[in-house]
């Protein structure tokens, strides 16, 4: 017989279970890492040379701090090993190095960068890593515009780095801001570049198009983001950020139609299609880049870049199989390099092309490493955007925006390394560390070892062992 009872079966009501302290802390420690890279040189800018390299080593200080302190779980098969092997060689040439204090110092830099990127691909899971992203991205382009906007009220003129204005009329190219955001003029943002602020727009666009589809944010703040972002990336006015995007755009429609196949040997179709318009588009490039960089407004010599080349590679081929010794960037006091390329009247600090910085440095052995560190990249991202998420019989879970990010990164940089060096330092270089590993730790989303609790990658604010 059943007995009433004014005790329920179920269990007690309770608060649900929050994400723990520590691990929010992490997680904004995650996006300061990111601010640090994808700000750029405006560190320099603001505060000196000195002050942004203590920075810099002070923060990887603090991130190994944390690494041993938190134990990630991490595959050692799966590590970018190319990453590795080139950052050993670079630290080898040190031994033949014609500027070995150059080399010494930014292969530090480089160490520091690049374990930033496995610390950050190691502690986030896939959801994280793109929201820190984002937050880092926002941080950014938000002082960017915000720097541009107080130097035009407050200021009424250019200023030069470390907040000093100028008594004369100098070389534009020496102003941290030039005063344009009004004038219609390009603006440079915190970067005191405007080819550097409209790649990082054109990443902003890409993250946040990204979220705005996984709707893992309100879509009235995404739409705002989206639009401002936009709005940077127009006034900056950077021809290689334009081509950038319509080779993203190129590649993330071919991936849309890859994702359409339903029967084998479906795709081959498509990838004859898209090597055709790649080699068609090069071509088109190569042969028509009087107009089209006319209708940039740039030289088809990409303002005075295959001078450098040319000054670059005849010194290269003097040592082309290991090379002069590592320098990213060049650093300008240097006698080595200090009033060796002159540009605007400025000591160039780079080859403005990646792969012919890395062949005066490193030799065609680094040339290969470099390669290497590119195609596995994109081979990874490639199929980890364009294959359906399986781990079972199950072959019908749907595809994650979030999955785009990789291969998307992966062409900006590409086409960037073209006409910068910006792929090998800095936010650029940690992108390729970061998202190499977390491919390869990760290659389904929310799934395996490396990722943390399904509700966390699901959004969800649960508590989490990590």
């Amino acid at each position: 017989m059943a007995v009433r009872t004014q005790h329920p079966a179920g269990p007690v009501p309770a608060a649900p279970v929050r994400e723990r302290t520590g691990h929010l802390l992490l997680r904004a420690w995650c996006v300061f890492v990111l601010v640090q890279a994808l700000a750029g040189v405006a560190w320099v800018l603001a505060f000196g040379a000195v002050v942004a390299a203590g920075l810099a080593y002070a923060a990887a200080a603090v991130s190994i701090v944390l690494w041993v302190a938190l134990r990630p779980s991490v595959n050692p098969r799966r590590l970018p090993w190319f990453v590795i092997v080139y950052a050993l060689w670079a630290a080898l040439s040190i031994i033949w190095s014609a500027w070995p204090g150059t080399t010494a110092l930014t292969w530090s830099l480089l160490a520091v960068t690049s374990f930033q990127g496995l610390f950050i691909a190691a502690v986030l899971t896939w959801r994280e890593t793109v929201a820190a992203i984002s937050a880092a991205l926002k941080w950014v382009l938000g002082a960017s515009l915000l720097f541009e906007l107080g130097v035009s009220i407050f200021v009424h003129g250019p200023i030069l780095p470390g907040f000093v204005l100028p008594t004369e009329k100098l070389n534009p190219i020496v102003y941290w801001s030039r005063d344009n955001l009004f004038d219609g003029g390009r603006i440079q943002g915190i970067q005191g570049n405007a080819n550097l602020l409209a790649v990082v727009a054109l990443v902003g666009l890409i993250v946040f198009a990204i979220r705005f589809a996984a709707r893992s944010e309100n879509r009235v703040s995404a739409g705002i983001w989206l639009a401002l972002t936009l709005f940077l990336f127009v006034r900056a006015g950077s021809a290689t950020a334009y081509l950038s995007a319509a080779a993203v755009v190129v590649v993330l429609t071919t991936v849309l139609l890859m994702r359409t196949v339903r029967r084998p040997g479906g795709r081959t179709r498509y990838y004859v299609a898209y090597a055709g318009v790649a080699v068609v588009g090069a071509g088109a490039l190569w042969f028509g880049r009087d107009a089209i960089f006319g209708l940039l407004g740039r030289s088809s010599d990409l303002t005075g870049r295959e001078s450098i080349w040319q000054a670059v590679l005849a010194r290269a081929v003097e040592h082309p199989v290991i090379g002069w010794g590592f320098a990213t960037p060049w650093l300008p006091w240097d006698p080595a390099f200090d009033r060796w390329i002159v540009d605007h009247g400025q000591t160039v600090m780079q080859a403005h092309n990646m792969w012919i910085d890395v062949f005066l440095q490193l030799g065609i052995v680094g040339v290969l490493l470099v390669a290497g560190i590119f195609v596995s990249f994109i081979w990874r991202s490639w199929f980890f955007a364009i294959d359906r998420p399986r781990w079972d019989l199950r072959a019908d879970r749907p595809y994650s925006p979030l999955t785009l990010l990789p291969t998307l990164i992966a062409t900006v940089l590409l086409v960037q390394g073209v006409a910068e060096s910006g792929p090998l330092l800095l936010w650029g270089w940690m992108f390729i560390v970061m998202l190499s590993a977390k491919v390869a730790q990760s290659p389904l989303v929310g799934v395996g070892p490396a990722e943390t609790s399904l509700a966390i990658e699901r959004g969800d604010p649960v508590a989490s062992d990590t």
